[in-house]
């Protein structure tokens, strides 16, 4: 049986373990799942743009990606929660600045994708979470 391992990101994921009781990222064997990324900073702090909380957001996903050995390269399934900019839609700009980063983070890799519209988050400020699954590949 694989070993399971639990990563904290530090600063932002001290707070969250002691206050929540969870784990940012959890490895088993080549197989990486982390919990929802928000566009927090090491402060739990929200910038007001949603363009700001999903770049936030992705550099958070690669920072704890990094803690248990993986990153953007590694990820095969993104799972992205908004909560809608209009009453029928997520928005352009949820969608284009996610789209960005990808691109940014992942160049020609495209992992499958599920975008979700929902009514809020697990904080007031928060837009956007994002949670991702990667494997890492052998390098034999």
């Amino acid at each position: 049986m694989s070993k399971v391992e639990f990563f904290v990101t530090p600063g932002y994921g001290d707070r969250n373990l002691e206050k929540f009781h969870y784990s940012q990222a959890v490895k088993i064997g080549n197989r990486v799942e982390i919990s929802g990324q928000g566009g927090w900073n090491n402060d739990y702090e929200f910038p007001n743009s949603i363009k700001e909380q999903i770049v936030q957001a992705f550099e958070n996903v690669e920072r704890t990606l990094a803690l248990a050995g993986a990153s953007w390269k590694d990820v095969v399934h993104v799972n992205s929660y908004h909560v809608p900019t209009a009453p029928d839609s997520i928005g352009e700009e949820h969608i284009s600045t996610m789209t960005d980063q990808f691109r940014k983070y992942m160049g020609a890799r495209a992992p499958i994708w599920t975008c979700i519209g929902v009514t809020s988050l697990g904080e007031p400020n928060m837009r956007v979470e994002i949670r991702v699954t990667v494997i890492i590949a052998d390098e034999a």
